[in-house]
């Protein structure tokens, strides 16, 4: 999973923005509980976006880099409970995985939630490099996080592991994040390391850009609206899967699995069917 690109590509556009370090971005805009926003745009209409941002936009610049290579092994359990439970928009879904960030070395453990008002809730640990397909180190801050649903008793393993390219804009006027993802690739369990030039699923020719605020719309949604760009239910794990995995259930991304995702891999065994959806519904607190 450590395996670099061969040649990054480039997103015109982002040399002239002013830089800001990884201090200061968190300091001004940590956002980890946050409203996201996803827009999902080919390439050549990103490229008339990024002109269009205001001149006190900055982009992360760390040691001259602007363009971050990251790896993600997301982890559920054997009749995919994760994935069920965002297909089927339950309010309490939650998502585990461990994320790297391939240029530095630093690994994280993380878990998101809902939180209320259909808000983002991240909860991080730092984690061993070598571990980032264990769940086993970590499992006692899953557990913990998720404690008020009563998750000790399930089983997880890794399900999907995604790599792409992310660039990090910070709009001061509205102290929010704007995150532009592009060369996604998908790779299915099975794989310890696996080969990132041959992945089951890839989609060279799309960018997925997400505002990340405390509530109101940004500057980059307005302009985005402006253009005819709508909020896209895309999640890089469901989404991946269904489209990976067509016998499973994908009702929230049905039209955009249609217009941008096309498998390279032949679909998985269908799983074990699923009666945990039905009884982790729990109340929202």
């Amino acid at each position: 999973m450590t395996a670099a690109p061969a040649a990054p590509p480039r997103l015109e556009g982002l040399a002239g923005l002013g830089p800001i370090g990884l201090a200061e971005l968190t300091a001004q805009a940590e956002l980890q509980v946050r409203r996201d926003r996803k827009y999902v745009l080919p390439l050549s209409e990103l490229a008339t976006l990024l002109p269009a941002l205001g001149r006190d936009t900055r982009i992360l610049d760390i040691d001259g880099i602007r363009l971050f290579r990251y790896a993600s092994v997301y982890f559920d359990t054997a009749d995919l409970l994760c994935f069920r439970l965002t297909a089927l928009r339950r309010r309490r879904r939650f998502k585990v995985r461990t994320r790297t960030y391939l240029d530095s070395g630093t690994c994280l453990l993380e878990v998101k939630t809902e939180g209320v008002r259909g808000g983002t809730v991240k909860t991080r640990l730092a984690y061993e490099r070598q571990h980032h397909d264990d769940l086993g180190p970590g499992r006692w801050f899953v557990d913990a996080v998720l404690e008020d649903l009563d998750v000790s008793g399930l089983v997880f393993a890794p399900a999907l592991a995604t790599h792409y390219l992310r660039s990090t804009l910070y709009l001061p006027a509205s102290q929010s994040r704007v995150t532009i993802d592009i060369d996604l690739s998908w790779t299915g369990p099975g794989r310890a390391a696996p080969d990132l030039s041959l992945p089951d699923l890839s989609l060279p020719g799309i960018a997925v850009v997400e505002t990340k605020t405390r509530a109101a719309a940004s500057e980059v949604d307005r302009l985005l609206w402006a253009r005819g760009h709508r909020p896209a239910s895309i999640s890089k794990y469901a989404t991946g899967l269904a489209a990976l995995r067509p016998e499973l259930p994908s009702a929230p991304w049905r039209r955009l699995l249609r217009r941008h995702f096309h498998p390279a891999a032949p679909a998985c065994p269908a799983p074990a069917a699923d009666r945990r959806t039905e009884t982790c519904t729990v109340p929202p607190s």
